[in-house]
């Protein structure tokens, strides 16, 4: 009777520990979004494609494990995490101090400034005073959305959207005057397409740290540190044998890797 209440005891703390038993990783689940061109978007035939697509089945290849990509839309993406719908993050997420009090990250894997957009010829001179009165759309809930509400929330008018697919829609009938995103997803989702040709960047680039972060990185559950480094180990592997410029140049004529 002693016996099983002290093994009964026993794996009540390696349940609760979670730490206490180690986990090989020979599958790893990897959550993205898909809709957010030229880093994750679906192709006709329903497959998902694009840099982080490409990125997340190298980085869990140069692991040894085998990858299973979950779609998911970006509001959802570190609740599903914390509730283990999958293992880790792989969807252009900012490094930001916010987010790392929730989750942990890897290393950096890309980083690129955020630029706003507007017709051209709509904005000759940028500053706050022209954007006073503006409409300008925004991704919901991403670190642009954050920058826009503190910098210019009260002198703009902020309209939220679930996909920056769904805001150029709006961009193009003119139901907002502007858009903020990353640079790289504007230029490929939209100003390189037929539907862009009228609109143009203005403004300078994005990048302070307090809004925008230390680039692009891995999103991982705070307790899975073995995890953490497998992902940082894998980084570093593709950067060294080539891969990770292969997917690059793939879709870049430039280094997305940046400082």
């Amino acid at each position: 009777m002693k016996k099983s209440i002290v093994v009964f005891a026993l794996c009540m703390f390696l349940a609760a520990s979670g730490s206490a038993i180690a986990k090989d990783w020979k599958k790893v689940r990897v959550g993205v979004e898909g809709a957010y061109p030229p880093f994750s978007y679906v192709q006709p035939d329903g497959e998902l494609a694009g840099f982080d697509i490409d990125i997340a089945r190298a980085l869990v290849a140069a692991m040894g494990a085998d990858v299973t990509l979950v779609a998911q839309d970006w509001d959802g993406m570190i609740p599903a995490l914390m509730a283990k719908k999958y293992d880790a993050i792989i969807a252009s997420m900012s490094i930001t101090d916010e987010r790392k009090k929730k989750v942990s990250f890897s290393k950096k894997y890309y980083r690129t400034p955020a630029k706003f957009i507007a017709k051209k010829g709509s904005v000759s001179d940028f500053s706050k005073g022209t954007m006073k009165g503006k409409t300008i759309g925004v991704q919901r809930a991403t670190i642009h959305d954050q920058y826009l509400t503190d910098v210019y929330g009260k002198d703009v008018n902020i309209k939220r959207y679930g996909s920056l697919d769904e805001a150029y829609l709006d961009l193009i009938v003119g139901r907002v005057d502007m858009l903020l995103a990353d640079s790289v997803a504007l230029l490929d989702g939209f100003l390189k397409k037929d539907d862009g040709k009228d609109y143009e960047f203005v403004g300078p680039d994005l990048n302070d740290r307090k809004w925008f972060g230390d680039g692009l990185g891995i999103a991982i559950r705070k307790q899975d540190k073995d995890l953490e480094e497998l992902f940082n180990k894998a980084i570093e592997t593709i950067r060294a044998n080539g891969v990770y410029k292969a997917i690059q140049d793939k879709y870049f004529d430039f280094d997305v890797y940046g400082d």
